[in-house]
């Protein structure tokens, strides 16, 4: 299946129908009076979140999602039927933004959260709600009202704990499947992933979702090579795993290079997707001696002025530390935003207390 994250679509809601203008007529009741039912109510276009979906791809071939129109009134005071709602089920992750204004209509981020997008017409009044002490034989009904139409533009963000990245062949794709039961397709080329893979990883009873990002490269800020098409999808994420491969690296400088190259990457695309917390791993270091690997991971760790890890997803060394400083990564993530949302609460009370103060 192709990985789809962006597509245009138009969503349009049913009319309403119109009421009946009716009159009843039998033979033991010759002054019957009017009759006319309601028209029903136009269906609505509603979009709901599904965690089974991880593509908007089935949204390319079909541009134009219609509900129902409301069916007429008619005699007897019955009332037309209402028009079904044309349902539209989208990944976790979906935003769904106005394409002529580019405002934001909805972020659905968990499962079954739904909007309604456009919402369907009511159905017009029959005859027999205008009669009155000096109009007993109305002849005037009202139509129904028109549903809307809109231009949507659907973005999909996935939603996932931590983000793998890193230059093409770090070794993000042999991570994930040996951390996860993802199984993404791995070769010994560049941009082997040309799409993101989710995987869910767990250790004891905790279990979090890890998504492989597309490799970059220099200048993937600016539309360079793939990664820039899959930057956007880091964005909430708690933290990043940032994979350096220094199995072909000469000496350490070229490796820190391969760091530099990413970071300055991620800071062109986002102030604040460069201010995410990061966990810096050596990879493919199975050919390396222990002296070499130390070499490395020393002139990281000065550099950085933090623990830089070695990781090895063919022989699985220290892949179970990994796990757990992820583990621990997410859930300092968790507790500063519950700490941020209090500040925020706190100072809108204390505004509000300074207004009534004054």
């Amino acid at each position: 299946m192709r990985f789809i994250d962006e597509v245009s679509i138009t969503a349009i809601s049913g009319h309403g129908g119109p009421g009946a203008i009716t009159f009843r007529r039998e033979k033991s009741i010759p002054f019957g009076g009017p009759d006319g039912g309601d028209g029903g109510r136009g269906g609505s276009v509603i979009i709901i979140a599904d965690e089974g979906i991880n593509t908007l791809i089935n949204f390319r071939g079909k541009k134009v999602f219609k509900a129902e129109d409301g069916e007429p009134g008619s005699g007897r005071q019955l009332n037309g039927k209402d028009g079904l709602d044309y349902i539209l089920k989208v990944p976790v992750g979906t935003i769904i933004r106005n394409a002529e204004t580019g405002a934001l209509i909805a972020d659905l981020k968990s499962h079954e959260e739904s909007v309604i997008i456009a919402e369907g017409g009511n159905g017009g009044r029959g005859n027999i709600n205008f009669k009155s002490s000096v109009n007993q034989a109305p002849r005037i009904a009202q139509p129904g009202l028109p549903g809307e139409e809109l231009y949507l533009n659907l973005e999909l963000k996935l939603i996932a704990d931590l983000a793998l990245i890193g230059l093409p062949n770090a070794g993000k794709s042999t991570l994930i499947s040996v951390i996860s039961a993802a199984r993404p397709k791995i070769a010994d080329y560049p941009f082997t992933t040309l799409e993101p893979n989710l995987g869910v990883v767990t250790l004891g009873e905790r279990s979090f979702v890890v998504a492989d990002i597309p490799g970059l490269i220099e200048d993937a800020s600016i539309g360079k090579g793939l990664g820039v098409k899959f930057l956007k999808h880091i964005e909430r994420t708690s933290a990043l795993v940032h994979l350096v491969d220094v199995s072909w690296c000469l000496d350490e400088f070229e490796a820190f290079e391969q760091y530099v190259v990413v970071r300055t990457e991620l800071e062109k695309y986002s102030e604040d997707l460069a201010l995410k917390r990061e966990i810096v791993c050596l990879t493919k270091i199975d050919a390396m001696t222990e002296e070499e690997i130390k070499k490395f991971q020393d002139f990281f760790e000065e550099q950085l002025d933090k623990k830089v890890m070695v990781i090895s997803g063919v022989s699985g060394r220290n892949i179970q530390d990994l796990k757990a400083l992820m583990i621990k990564c997410i859930d300092m993530e968790k507790t500063n935003k519950k700490i941020n949302e209090k500040a925020r609460a706190k100072s809108h009370l204390d505004g509000i207390h300074a207004v009534d103060e004054d």
